[in-house]
């Protein structure tokens, strides 16, 4: 997000420490609170045939940055006919927005992406990152910045609300592996995580037994964990992230 910073050159620094602060927790709202970056397959793994799946569903967040800046996110999750789409919105008011969505199809236990697109929004300035999926030739498409960049994709890459549902439909069927893959602006990158255990948690929208995820970062100075609930087919109840000495947290509020 430091382009929209190098955009606003007027802003203080003190502005600029907590706007990018706050435009840090909204990439974690759509790719870490998303869940940012986790679940997928073998593009040759089996399917199953009686696998587990999702159900639609629709949910209201609030979170914090370093207990100074506040906001809301809603996610919702649809299914017309085989497709489905997820749809994430966030904003801290006034301040600044992101919006991502994505489309897929899910077989057996396997999500299949095929477009995605993330929006950020900071006092006004923004930019757009699209993604274009095609399993069959094992590449994907990246658009940023007016530039597209061809990806090959030897196993199945994800943007991050497809690899939510992926590693949710792995938590159901018993599948979790932890090597997943995340496709990003310029590249199909592997992104590990762990199960940390479990543990009984509240959150505004009440009290919920979960599976903890983890993220393994190569940077000792980040964490990121994730509290999913299995009675929410593991909807993501809380998330909890430090990224730069900043911390951040999500915590669901609703369910619809």
């Amino acid at each position: 997000m430091s382009f929209l910073f190098k955009n606003n050159q007027s802003l203080t620094n003190h502005s600029n420490n907590g706007n990018r602060s706050t435009s840090n927790f909204l990439t974690t709202l759509t790719t870490g609170a998303s869940i940012a970056a986790i679940g997928a397959l073998s593009m040759t793994a089996p399917t199953l045939a009686n696998a587990k799946a999702i159900q639609p569903s629709s949910a209201n967040y609030s979170f914090t940055v370093e207990d100074k800046y506040k906001g809301t996110a809603t996610r919702t999750l649809a299914k017309s006919g085989n497709t489905w789409k997820y749809d994430v919105n966030a904003r801290v008011a006034g301040v600044a927005s992101a919006t991502q969505h994505s489309t897929f199809t899910i077989s057996g236990n396997n999500v299949v992406p095929t477009q995605a697109s993330t929006t950020y929004k900071l006092l006004g300035l923004g930019r757009t990152h699209k993604l274009s999926f095609n399993p069959s030739a094992k590449k994907v498409t990246s658009t940023y910045k007016g530039k597209t960049t061809t990806l090959n994709m030897a196993q199945q890459a994800f943007d991050d609300l497809s690899l939510e549902v992926q590693i949710r439909q792995d938590l159901l069927n018993g599948k979790f592996s932890g090597n997943y893959y995340m496709a990003k602006k310029d590249k199909v990158e592997k992104t590990p995580f762990k199960k940390s255990g479990n543990t009984r948690i509240t959150v505004p929208a009440g009290t919920f037994d979960t599976v903890r995820v983890d993220r393994i970062h190569d940077d000792n100075g980040r964490s990121t964990s994730f509290w999913l609930a299995p009675s929410l087919d593991y909807l993501p109840v809380k998330v909890s992230q430090i990224n730069d000495g900043k911390k951040m947290d999500l915590e669901l509020t609703k369910t619809n």
